[in-house]
This record gives structure tokens, C-alpha cells and sequence, in this order.
């Protein structure tokens, strides 16, 4: 029987798609404006209104009425379905998911990816990896649901600005860090961001990253990894690439580069560079 992935647009998976893939848009408002992510909101058109903006915009959950709809449209094409989430501790759409598939047992798994954009999009492309290697629908949920906890994000936030307007640091702090070049480092961990650090300026910052890929035991090659950044330029996420090329050299043929778009990009900012892998697995 034929497998189709169906996900969601937090997962900042871009086109072109695999052809047994499906992305639902969230819906992401500015003011009284509101875009469809990926459809008529590309990355680099949300930083331009981020920048732009005074007020943070807000991103809508998928509903089960969608997923009910993206579901039953592949199982009467003859597909099962292994539909994987945004955190359901980030956001209600992973219950949404799980609400819908109630209408079609044995045809629809749900997967919460415990982790958002990239993190979330490697998750998705170990699954592309175990549906090659002809695992069928149950084999390849219960994989992913063991090796989510493989994941490991890292993040470097140039601003400060985007946490304070989000109410997660106060402007005295902010003001603060600022003043002092201080770049928080942060990860998904269980599903929740949480920060891990903080460094005076970038070069800190990139070592950090590095250290926190080798406290997990470095990069499972075998599995994917991405490096991405939010916003306009990927100047620092070069300059981190040319700063860590230990981590890489002999080991990766390339290195893919991914945009961050607003589910996390809002709360980060632009100038914000990130590290996912699978670290490898323990014995």
C-alpha cells in the first residue's frame, strides 16, 4: 500500500515537495492581514513584515477539520497515512491530528515530532528515509516516535528584541544583554524551548553551538541534519560554517541549509542561526 507524509507548514519544509507529500498551511496574521504560510507567505516575505512591524504577528492552529479533510482525500487515493506535528507542546495542531485520524484506524499515524521547524523537518526526511527502505506505515511511526529523542536543535539569537516583545525577557534585561553584545543560546528539549546559554558575542556563540554538538556525542552522518537561519541574509550562519569546519570536514559531502520561517522566527528574530541532528544512537 502507498505511505503519504502530511505535515504542517511549522515544519519550514519549502517546495519543490516530494510527490507523496503533503504540507497543510497555518495561517499567520499581521494585524488584520492574514497569509497562508508557504502559499502566499514565503520566509523571506515574513522577516520583510517582522522588520516591519510593531506588533508580533500570530500563527493559527490547524484544525481537525483540515487534517479530516487532508486525510480522507489520501486514503480514498489508497494511501495510509503517517502525519507528523508541530510539538503538541508548542501548539494544539498535534491534537488536531489526533482528533481526525479517529476517522480512519489503520490508515492514519500520528507522530508528534516534539520539536518545531527544522527539527521538525528532520524528522520528516528520516521518515522519507525508512518509507525507501520499504517499512510499512506502523514500522515507520513507531521508528520516528523512537528516534525523536535523538534530536537535537541548537540555536544562536543575535537580537534580544523579538523575546522581549514576546514577553519572554523584560526590556531592562533586554536593554541589558544588548548593551553587552549577549546572544542566548537556545534548544527544543521535550518538546518546549528552553534556553541553554548565553555568550558575549558571536564568536562565544558559535563556540557554544560547538560545544553542545559534541556534549551529545557529535553528528549521526548516517541520518539527516540541516543548518538553517531566520531572516534576510545568511551571512552569520556562513561565518559559523567557516568557524566549524572540525565539526564537518571528512564527514558531511554537504552541508544543507534551510530558512526558519515564523512559527519560530517570530520569537527569535532575524540574524538567528540553528544546528539540528540526530546525535547517534547509544548502545
Amino acid at each position: 500500500m502507498r505511505l503519504r507524509v502530511i505535515t504542517d507548514s511549522a515544519s519550514d519544509l519549502l517546495p519543490p515537495y516530494r510527490p507523496d507529500l503533503t504540507v497543510l498551511p497555518m495561517t499567520v496574521t499581521f494585524g488584520t492581514r492574514q497569509y497562508l504560510d508557504g502559499v502566499d507567505l514565503d520566509h523571506r516575505h515574513f522577516f520583510e513584515l517582522l522588520v516591519e512591524s510593531d506588533q508580533l504577528p500570530t500563527t493559527s492552529q490547524l484544525t481537525p477539520a483540515q487534517y479530516e479533510d487532508a486525510f480522507r482525500a489520501a486514503v480514498e487515493a489508497g494511501e495510509t497515512v503517517i502525519a507528523v506535528t508541530l510539538s503538541s507542546k508548542l501548539s494544539g495542531t498535534c491534537q488536531s491530528a489526533q482528533i481526525a485520524a479517529q476517522e480512519f484506524p489503520g490508515r492514519v499515524y500520528v507522530v508528534d515530532s516534539l520539536n518545531a521547524t527544522i527539527g521538525e523537518a528532520i524528522l520528516i526526511r528520516r521518515a522519507f528515509q525508512l518509507i525507501d527502505q520499504g517499512l510499512d506505515a506502523p514500522a515507520v511511526a513507531h521508528a520516528l516516535e523512537e528516534e525523536r529523542g535523538d534530536i537535537r536543535l541548537v540555536a544562536l539569537l543575535d537580537t534580544l528584541e523579538y523575546l522581549k516583545r514576546g514577553g519572554r525577557l523584560s526590556a531592562s534585561a533586554a536593554l541589558v544583554g544588548g548593551l553587552l553584545g549577549i546572544k542566548p543560546v537556545i534548544t527544543v528539549e521535550d518538546g518546549e524551548v528552553k534556553v541553554l546559554g548565553k555568550a558575549r558575542g558571536s564568536k562565544n556563540g558559535n563556540n557554544l553551538l560547538m560545544q553542545e554538538i559534541e556534549k551529545a556525542g557529535g553528528v549521526d552522518f548516517t541520518r539527516p541534519y540541516t543548518l538553517g537561519y531566520a531572516g534576510l541574509s545568511d551571512e552569520l550562519l556562513r561565518k559559523y560554517i567557516a568557524d566549524s569546519q572540525s565539526l564537518w570536514a571528512g564527514r558531511a559531502e554537504e552541508l544543507p541549509v534551510s530558512t526558519i520561517g515564523g512559527t519560530i522566527g517570530t520569537h527569535v528574530g532575524p540574524g538567528a542561526i540553528a544546528v539540528v541532528f540526530f546525535r547517534p544512537r547509544r548502545a
